[in-house]
């Protein structure tokens, strides 16, 4: 089980990693999944849900909204409440860390008759609510915030018009809440999105029978849409956890893994492009489809062949694959180099993940220059054993668990429990891995 949360962690490097690897139910796609689950008709039963903090934290809300669901250890049954059938929560909603809970969710409470409060903890508290504010005001929703920007939100929904909006950043969870709202709304609701982002929300509204259209940037829905449960639902493994046992895959002396039943949508395997582009071969097998998404195994073993050039990431790609930034900058100091522009969303993260990606890579003696929307990490670099400071955030913690495996000797992160909010059971998973063989 994961360290509780608070507890440094001591980590010593290793030669060899051994084994597959079971990873958990894809955060995105397992919320998005119990959200419109919640607002259809008919009940779903959804596999592989995320065990995350975050996810959870989705599941909590729906039940102070009247929404009945079990959890078992298969999976998770939603009775559909239907998009008339929520009920004002006693109490105020609490999104813990998840920023996908309280911006997604706020789209459907958007379309609700009555009024409903939610926050989070101190660092979802201080991350920006203004981009979906400001257009769920568009639609005709009420809305305050803590200067006008900061959760606790208050909203008081109902009457909602249809919009056309073009978000100023790229997000899929602001695309997401507003398509949401959009099916509570007079006529339709199209987002213009500056560049794609992950298409999770659009996949699953078709699998509830609502008919999404896509032209060009646009993506609109109708707010005469019912949903209609699919009956069953499975949750793909998460790319963005498998890309550390990439990493590691590659990074450490004698490693053979399989990453089982990886999620492998094309607007979240950034990370996979960008390695591709290096000279780096991953085998990708027993590709197919599972409820409309992609997925496969990957293969990382001693014959994998290693990036052999710089790893760059700018544009649409760095929206892509801006949860992989942290473990992107480790692979790129180890091997040929790293260049990241147009980051800047990662300033407003659950930490300044910028910051602390900088400020762990020199705890570990490794150069690197931050800009103000990216960095650039020098290749060709040794990691040494040092103290990392997580900031509670659970991609920096795993990013440096994987440089600790090939430092010159140990490194403690200073709140290893952190990464119970997207991957319960990663030092499990780890240990597991190194006992295959001597480390």
């Amino acid at each position: 089980m994961a360290a509780e949360s608070g507890i440094a962690r001591r980590l010593e490097p290793v030669r060899r990693l051994r084994g597959k690897v079971s990873l958990p139910g894809d955060k995105s796609i397992s919320h998005r999944m119990a959200m419109l689950a919640a607002i259809a008709e008919g009940e779903t039963f959804i596999e592989g849900y995320s065990e995350s903090a975050d996810c959870g934290a989705t599941l909590d809300c729906l039940r102070r909204l009247g929404v009945r669901l079990q959890v078992t250890d298969s999976g998770v049954h939603i009775r559909g409440a239907g998009k008339t059938g929520l009920q004002p929560s006693p109490v105020m909603l609490d999104a813990a860390n998840s920023g996908t809970t309280i911006r997604v969710l706020a789209g459907i409470l958007a379309g609700q008759p009555f009024e409903t409060s939610i926050t989070g903890d101190a660092s979802l508290r201080r991350r920006p609510m203004r981009r979906i504010i400001e257009p769920l005001r568009q639609m005709g929703a009420s809305v305050s915030a803590t200067d006008d920007n900061l959760a606790p939100l208050t909203i008081r929904g109902g009457a909602l018009r249809g919009i056309t909006y073009e978000p100023p950043v790229a997000s899929a969870q602001v695309k997401s809440c507003l398509l949401l709202a959009g099916l509570f709304a007079e006529g339709e609701t199209t987002v213009l999105e500056p560049v794609p982002t992950r298409d999770h929300t659009e996949r699953l509204l078709r699998a509830f029978g609502v008919s999404v259209t896509c032209r060009g940037a646009a993506r609109t829905v109708s707010g005469h849409s019912r949903l209609q449960s699919p009956g069953r639902l499975r949750a793909p493994g998460d790319f963005s956890a498998a890309a550390f046992w990439l990493a590691a895959g590659l990074m450490v002396e004698s490693a053979e893994l399989v990453l089982e039943d990886v999620g492998l949508n094309p607007t979240r395997t950034g990370l996979l492009t960008v390695l591709r582009e290096a000279g780096c071969a991953i085998e990708v097998v027993n590709e197919r489809l599972v409820g409309g998404e992609p997925i496969g195994d990957l293969q990382v073993n001693a014959s994998t062949l290693r990036p052999s050039r710089p790893l760059r990431l700018a544009g649409a790609l760095t929206a892509n694959a801006i949860d992989e930034v942290p473990i992107l900058a480790v692979l790129g100091a180890a091997f040929h180099g790293a260049e990241v522009s147009d980051a800047g969303e990662l300033r407003v993260k659950e930490s300044d993940r910028l910051a602390l990606i900088v400020r762990n890579l020199r705890a570990m003696g490794v150069e690197v220059e931050e800009r103000a929307d990216g960095l650039t990490v020098p290749g060709g670099q040794r990691f040494r054993g040092a103290s990392i400071e997580t900031a509670g955030d659970h991609r920096i913690a795993m990013a440096f668990a994987v440089a600790a495996l090939v430092a010159d000797g140990p490194t403690t992160l200073d709140d290893a429990g952190c990464v119970g909010v997207s991957f319960p059971n990663f030092f499990t998973v780890l240990e597991q891995l190194r006992g295959q063989g001597p480390g």
